[in-house]
């Protein structure tokens, strides 16, 4: 929701509007490629793997005025290790809790992306068919014909819908921060905009394209989204931590850090925790743990919510415009060069009040990130949290 181009060159994969931006959070690390970690590489040399990950997330605080930071991180032989720095609350000074739960954002894209893969694998939905067989004559607009966008074209971003959060930032930070958004809403706000481009024609991120994912799942399952995800992805491996909240919840269950939100670096941290997140639904509303992210982003590497076929079509990739050599997005899933070799696979969110980017690699390695405000307190606040991610993935 926040300018990142301050920050790097990474699509912002989130499902929080930017003021005049694509609302996305999460996907590479240009700058962390070029950073490798936020410690010079005879510093992460010197000390042990804990010990950098440990550094360079208290730098996240003391540097770049992050009220809180939380990391999970699984290495090779499967060692899992939980970090946190700075509070969870900056007027009592409270002790941030371990692996505490927030507001996951963008991630929930890919938990939809898998439900519609899982469909497709089951016959009930083709990837190549118009999202017209399954929404018939819903999806219409100026420049816009659901004949003509394939489900594919949502999950990968190629559809051309405009991003409906563009037009409601100002509201969901404000005014209409407690507001319950019905799904339907929120697609005619999109409607109401001509399309971006053609179909197929170029990638842009929008939050539009999975909420219309969403709308596919509950007309072809004829069951609600937050069940369907809740069956077939939660519970199914075994996430304690992670749900989709229910309607009119605005609060996390579990303990957590508050989340923060100012209107540009340097400006004042405003606690955002408590809102209505029905404006996010199947593009942002999931609420997790940096744990339970690791564990969710290597089952469905490791092959456990999604047949090998439809697994291959989430990882097939094309070119983010901007992004660094290597980089892509598939199906919901985003594919990231690491600065020690091969890729990390994950997406990454922002919502009101935080930011999470987790990655996972082919061998079983994992970590996740998060930090407490959706807008970094400084410029490279982003940049080095990605750079962070990198480390705690390659650091031996």
């Amino acid at each position: 929701m926040s300018d990142r181009s301050q920050q790097s060159r990474r699509p912002r994969t989130t499902s929080l509007p930017r003021p005049r931006r694509a609302v996305t959070a999460v996907a590479v690390m240009a700058a962390a490629l070029a950073v490798a970690g936020t410690l010079p590489s005879s510093a992460a040399q010197s000390q042990g793997p804990r010990d950098v990950v440990r550094t360079g997330m208290e730098r996240l605080v003391t540097d770049d005025k992050f009220p809180a930071a939380l990391v999970a991180t699984v290495d090779r032989d499967g060692r899992t290790r939980d970090y946190t720095a700075g509070v969870a609350d900056v007027r009592t000074k409270a002790k941030v809790p371990v692996d505490g739960q927030v507001r996951a954002g963008s991630n929930t894209k890919t938990f939809t992306a898998t439900v519609i893969l899982q469909l497709v694998g089951e016959g009930k939905v083709r990837l190549d068919a118009p999202v017209e067989r399954y929404l018939p004559g819903l999806i219409r607009g100026e420049g816009i014909d659901g004949r003509d966008i394939k489900v594919r074209q949502l999950l990968q971003h190629t559809s051309g819908l405009p991003n409906y959060t563009d037009y409601i930032l100002e509201s969901v930070f404000g005014k209409d921060r407690h507001r319950y958004y019905q799904p339907r809403e929120l697609l005619d706000i999109a409607l109401a905009h001509k399309a971006r481009f053609a179909p197929g024609a170029k990638w842009e991120y929008s939050n539009t394209n999975y909420h219309v994912a969403g709308m596919i799942i509950e007309k072809v399952t004829g069951r609600p989204l937050a069940e369907q995800i809740t069956q077939r992805v939660i519970d199914r491996i075994g996430l304690r931590h992670t749900y989709f909240p229910a309607v009119g919840d605005e609060n996390i269950r579990e303990p957590h850090p508050k989340g923060y939100h100012s209107a540009e670096p340097g400006a004042p941290l405003k606690d955002i925790t408590k809102t209505d997140p029905s404006w996010m639904w199947s593009a942002g509303q999931l609420i997790s743990t940096p744990g339970d992210l690791n564990r969710f982003f290597s089952a469905l590497l490791g092959g456990k919510l999604l047949r090998p076929a439809q697994l291959a079509q989430m990882r097939t990739t094309v070119k983010i415009p901007g992004g660094p050599a290597g980089q892509g997005y598939g199906l919901g899933l985003i594919r990231t060069p690491l600065s020690c070799g091969g890729v990390a696979w994950g997406h990454g969110g922002d919502t009101p009040g935080y930011h999470s980017y987790p990655g996972v690699t082919e061998d079983g390695r994992a970590a996740t990130i998060v930090v407490t405000a959706n807008m970094a307190p400084t410029a490279k606040g982003f940049t080095n949290v990605e750079a962070l991610l990198d480390t705690a993935l390659c650091e031996k």
